[in-house]
């Protein structure tokens, strides 16, 4: 019997030692101890196996309590067990509380709500769960200030005023959130004062050019008054060439009948010195126009060097009214030129008539041959009057381009002024200079 209980004693001994080297499986075999012996090996196995079992329930909610699943508590054990289980519960009871608080902070701020202003109650933890709600709510009060910062430039720079800045000791991403900040207020800050400056320059430049292209308008309408009377006098002026030339016509015709009836001069000399004196008219009055020709044209040239100085000073705008301008100064001057080829040929028709109306007393023959140079000279005349009046058409079409181009150009030179104004009112609501430098000290708790 004593030999039995040894064997049990020590059977016990052994399963405690290969329990404390981690042999926490190794049990008694109880078929070795018969009779009561083998009760007391089955109770000691069971005792074990309950401790076990306890412990290993807790390793296995310790370990989901580690992957973050806190959905499970262990069951209350009886009797004085009870404090294990009381105790287990109550880790998880604490994890679930620090769990539940920084959800609510993370979700005040991480969530659609963004409020930075909520904090943890730190005096419902203690330990490092305090220390854990100490730090999430020094963390909400440094996003908060930082944001705040950004957020006030952000109202500024939406008002308008871009001298604020954002000041203070931040670290980390705070740091470059502030200097990013500061970096773009002081890039806007240039970028409006440069379209400030170029919009006061471009509303300057517009009003020069409306300006000049109404000055220019004004000597254009000038311009085109003076072709209008231009051309008046180039159609009386070839209406009364015509009529010269239906005259040396008949003189020719007359001197002819002259020279073959001798006999009968006296009439026949009487109606060609009628016809010549007729001839001389005209050609005074021709030259009377010719001459008011000739100053509209210089009159018209003199408009053209205006036109040409106003195109200049548009400058790009003013690049189409300088080509017509110069097109119509070569017509100006081409008109003037025709003009006094025109006064020499009457000069010398009229110097001509008047040697024929001498030499008509004399002989019908010199009679024919003057009277054919006098209508040689009217067809040159004629020619000569057609080409001025060619001329003073196309100055009349290049003058009413001109004109149009001018009102083009008036037109656009007042919207770009509207533009500009504009332009200029939208950037004057920015403010780059202050009063007093508003600063926003913020400080990292």
């Amino acid at each position: 019997m004593q030999r039995q209980l040894r064997r049990v004693i020590q059977a016990q001994t052994d399963m405690g030692d290969k329990h404390e080297a981690g042999m926490v499986s190794h049990r008694i075999a109880e078929q070795e101890f018969p009779g009561e012996f083998g009760s007391m090996v089955r109770a000691s196995n069971a005792l074990v196996s309950s401790h076990i079992a306890v412990t290993m329930q807790i390793v296995a909610l310790t370990e989901r309590y580690a992957a973050g699943d806190l959905s499970q508590q262990l069951e209350p054990l009886p009797g004085e067990k009870a404090v294990i289980s009381q105790s287990i519960n109550d880790v998880r009871a604490s994890l679930l509380s620090i769990n539940g608080e920084i959800k609510r902070l993370a979700s005040a701020a991480a969530a659609a709500a963004g409020d930075f202003s909520v904090r943890g109650d730190e005096t419902a933890f203690e330990h490092d769960f305090r220390q854990i709600v100490v730090d999430l709510n020094h963390l909400m009060s440094s996003s908060d200030q930082s944001l705040g910062a950004v957020s006030q430039v952000l109202q500024a720079i939406a008002s308008g005023d871009l001298t604020t800045r954002m000041h203070g000791d931040f670290a980390g991403v705070f740091a470059r959130m502030r200097d990013d900040a500061n970096t773009t207020v002081d890039r806007l800050t240039d970028i409006v004062g440069r379209i400030q400056h170029s919009s006061s320059e471009i509303d300057t430049a517009a009003g020069e050019i409306a300006a000049g292209n109404q000055d220019l308008s004004r000597r254009t309408e000038q311009q085109a008054a003076s072709l209008e009377e231009t051309a008046a006098s180039m159609e009386e002026l070839t209406s009364t060439v015509r009529q010269n030339a239906e005259h040396a016509r008949q003189a020719n015709e007359l001197a002819r009948n002259a020279a073959g009836v001798a006999s009968k001069g006296g009439e026949v000399v009487s109606q060609v010195v009628g016809t010549m004196s007729g001839i001389e008219t005209s050609s005074k009055k021709i030259a009377e126009i010719i001459s008011v020709i000739d100053g509209i044209a210089f009159q018209t040239n003199i408009l053209a060097l205006n036109a040409a100085v106003e195109a200049a000073r548009a400058g790009e705008q003013g690049r189409g009214f300088a080509v017509v301008a110069s097109e119509v100064r070569t017509l100006a001057q081409r008109s003037s030129a025709a003009a006094k080829e025109i006064k020499e040929l009457i000069d010398a028709s009229v110097g001509k008539v008047a040697e024929g109306s001498v030499l008509v007393h004399k002989a019908g023959t010199t009679m024919t041959e003057i009277m054919g140079e006098i209508t040689a000279a009217s067809s040159e005349q004629s020619a000569g009057i057609e080409q001025v009046n060619q001329t003073v058409i196309q100055m009349d079409e290049t003058t009413q381009q001109n004109a149009a181009l001018v009102e083009e150009a008036m037109a656009a030179a007042r919207a770009m002024e509207k533009q500009s104004s504009t332009l200029t009112q939208l950037v004057s609501l920015f403010q780059l200079q202050p009063a007093s430098t508003p600063q926003l000290e913020r400080e990292v708790a």
